[in-house]
């Protein structure tokens, strides 16, 4: 589960990490509200009007901008509030904008010039190892980095069994020349971060960038975190951060049925029980010459109610040309999932696709008799290829 920043450096601040001082608004006059209360508490003359969308590179899109008066955090607010704002990661639909977050500003002139880093948390799972990854490039593309400096790309692993230890701080404060206070205050900063990670269940925490401020301070000027899904049942006070805007609508509703779906742009629709299987069906989709137009996982309960509302489903995509279901019977009896098809074509009324059924496994004998003898508008297959070759021919 995706949280906005302002979410976010909520979370880390309960654990130490220092953020800098800000109010989520979600009006121009509450942004100035917001911008007064951080000037009384900070002295702050400077702010930043940020956009909150599920998205990298704000920015670059003209959803960030610095105030340098009241009436610039009016004007700036005004102009984003409501605006659609696109990306590079949002597509060229973008996403509407509909909270802003109004910050002190961490660049402030002083004895040094600021510092940006990048540090991110996440899991390693070719080794099942939590690994911090760090670079002196803050501020930039990591993926850019990556690709143009790579020597500046740092990684420390951590023994799950030992937990981050004090000679890691050490070493990342020493990897990003870090001397004084601002060498200590990392050592904190990366100690509290993790002690974050851990807490929340997260399965990623971005900061870029981490600012060395010009007295020294070490703050998370920018914070993207990721729920572990999977986890959310032990974080109860997370999972009310979840926000329905940033999702497709489509997705919440197989969500509520229990359907793992996400829409693709393809112009077949797929429904299969299992995240392997559902890959592969995408797979034979795309050598037959169509384009997959979802994933769709019905897992492995399919009963009739769930295949009814998966057709329901993919049937709101308007570019599905053709639907393939592809269901391995294990769990699952195929028979059941035959009759809960035909129930389902019946009850949804006239489907003016074609539908290609491949059942094997327990009962699909039995399954592909009730497929061939219901008078639908539905092709059996056995075989993979046969499934193929039909998806093909129907694309003719």
């Amino acid at each position: 589960m995706n949280l906005h920043e302002y979410q976010a450096k909520s979370l880390l601040k309960k654990f130490g990490v220092t953020v800098p001082e800000g109010i989520v608004a979600d009006t121009p006059d509450a942004a100035i509200d917001a911008a007064n209360a951080i000037q009384i508490k900070t002295g702050t003359e400077v702010w930043a009007v940020k956009a909150q969308i599920h998205a990298g590179g704000r920015g670059k899109g003209g959803g960030v901008k610095i105030a340098k008066s009241l009436n610039d955090v009016k004007y700036y607010a005004s102009n984003i509030l409501g605006m659609q704002l696109i990306t590079p990661q949002t597509g060229p639909a973008g996403k509407k904008v509909f909270r802003v977050l109004v910050e002190q500003n961490v660049y402030y002139k002083g004895e040094f010039e600021p510092k940006e880093f990048y540090v991110s948390i996440l899991l390693n799972r070719q080794t099942g190892r939590n690994m911090i990854v760090y670079s002196p490039q803050g501020g930039m593309s990591i993926e850019d980095v990556a690709t143009l400096t790579p020597e500046l790309i740092f990684k420390e692993e951590i023994d799950p069994t030992a937990g981050l230890l004090a000679f890691q701080c050490r070493k990342i404060a020493f990897n990003l020349k870090l001397e004084g206070q601002a060498y200590k205050g990392m050592l904190t900063f990366i100690d509290s971060l993790y002690k974050a990670y851990l807490g929340i269940d997260a399965s990623l925490v971005e900061i870029n960038p981490v600012i060395n401020t010009s007295d020294n301070k070490i703050i998370a000027a920018d914070a993207k975190v990721v729920i572990d899904n999977n986890a959310l049942f032990r974080q109860p006070d997370i999972s009310t951060m979840r926000d329905f805007h940033e999702e497709d609508p489509i997705e919440i509703e197989a969500g509520s049925f229990g359907l793992n779906y996400v829409k693709l742009n393809g112009n077949v629709g797929c429904m299969v029980n299992g995240a392997g299987l559902a890959m592969a069906t995408m797979d034979i989709i795309k050598l037959s010459g169509g384009e997959p137009a979802n994933f769709l996982d019905v897992g492995g309960s399919a009963n009739s109610k769930r295949v009814e509302e998966a057709f329901r489903i993919i049937l709101k995509d308007p570019n599905v040309k053709a639907i393939l279901v592809n269901i391995f019977g294990g769990i699952v009896r195929c028979d059941r999932v035959a009759n809960g098809i035909v129930d389902a074509y019946k009850n949804i009324g006239e489907i003016n696709i074609p539908i290609i059924v491949r059942l094997q496994g327990t009962n699909a004998g039995e399954a592909k008799k009730i497929i061939d003898d219901s008078g639908l508008k539905v092709y059996s297959a056995i075989q993979m290829q046969d499934a193929a070759d039909l998806v093909s021919e129907i694309l003719k």
